[in-house]
């Protein structure tokens, strides 16, 4: 019996200390939920020692690692335009529609491969409307103009543009900016 009390004690004594190390692991930091542009980021993020982190990658931005060990986070403002012929919109009716879009890019601080401008329906589904490669050459600020387009506005509701940048040439895309319209009866 002797033995038996032990173990018991022993498992007693392992369980309390992993209990106090999760207790006190629990009062060093604190989750919290992180909204982006009205959207919650998936991870959130931590509250330690009075700052708040959150992952670098779902902040709507093109994250550049380096192997030193630093982050880069490019952010520049993107401008989008809608244009029906010589027209700018922002509301459509159902319905196919050709238009071009025409995005403006400026305080961009380093050199990026390529650009994308997609489209997302109000049911989630995305297709991917234009894209170019860039040299890396480009200066602070550019233009990109896609070719006409034809897309058909199938449902009521908010269509999102989203306008996406790669660092690499054989790099992901990133979302950097977005513009909603909204398509109507």
């Amino acid at each position: 019996m002797n033995k038996r009390w032990r173990k018991v004690a022993v498992c007693v004594l392992a369980f309390s200390l992993m209990g106090g190390s999760v207790l006190f692991a629990d009062s060093v930091y604190q989750k919290v939920r992180v909204w982006s542009n009205g959207k919650e980021l998936s991870d959130g993020g931590y509250f330690i020692d009075g700052k708040t982190y959150i992952p670098a990658r779902e902040i709507d931005g093109l994250v550049i690692w380096s192997d030193s060990g630093k982050v880069k986070i490019l952010k520049p403002n993107v401008h989008i335009s809608l244009f029906k012929g010589d027209t700018i919109f922002g509301k459509v009716k159902l319905g196919k529609l050709k238009f071009r879009a025409l995005c403006q890019v400026d305080s961009l601080t380093d050199d990026i491969a390529g650009v994308k401008l997609s489209i997302t329906d109000p049911s989630g589904n995305v297709k991917d409307l234009d894209s170019s490669d860039l040299d890396g050459g480009q200066e602070d600020n550019f233009w990109f103009s896609t070719k006409e387009i034809t897309y058909d506005f199938k449902e009521k509701g908010k269509y999102r543009f989203g306008f996406y940048m790669k660092a690499t040439r054989n790099g992901d895309y990133a979302l950097v900016s977005e513009k909603v319209i909204t398509a109507l009866d």
